[in-house]
């Protein structure tokens, strides 16, 4: 039985274009800051720009053709983190909530500032060895950044995300 390849996550690729883009819009892509905030739209664009692959499954997909026809999980927080996370094997980049100590450049972090469920999507671009909230830099849409520490954010929480790689279509 041959096992499915499993597609490399380019993580220098991710961070590559968070850095390009942390500043400035990607005109292929809709801004959403004007509707809610454009964070995880930023997230999703660095991702697929490190794995090549969208899942074009309607509503639990993971994909963006333009601002109207787009997967819930391509701009918001709470189904970027399902999709990311999913259990059942499907085209798409997958990996898995972990801790700060285990993140690498082009994982992300999602942040809480209220009561209310996660609110923020942030790609990190720098660790430190070993990471903490002072040395772990992340680049952002949404209150624009690059190079910025996690600690400089004013969160009740988060949570990391480490990417794995990608199922092929």
């Amino acid at each position: 039985m041959v096992t499915p390849r499993i597609i490399p996550y380019d993580r220098k690729a991710a961070v590559r274009y968070a850095h390009t883009w942390a500043y400035s819009r990607n005109p292929a892509y809709y801004d959403y800051e004007k509707l809610g905030g454009d964070c995880t739209n930023f997230a999703s664009q660095c991702l697929y720009a490190g794995t090549g692959i969208m899942n074009y499954t309607p509503t639990f997909g993971w994909y963006y053709l333009n601002a109207n026809k787009k997967a819930p999980a391509w701009t918001s927080v709470l189904y970027f983190f399902q999709f990311i996370t999913r259990s059942e094997k499907s085209p798409g980049p997958f990996g898995i909530e972990t801790t700060l100590d285990k993140l690498l450049p082009a994982d992300f972090i999602q942040l809480r500032f209220t009561d209310k469920g996660f609110g923020h999507t942030p790609i990190v671009v720098a660790t430190g060895d070993p990471p903490t909230p002072e040395n772990t830099l992340v680049a952002a849409h949404s209150y624009d950044a690059d190079w910025r520490p996690l600690s400089s954010y004013q969160y009740r929480e988060f949570r990391c995300l480490h990417i794995l790689g990608a199922n092929p279509h």
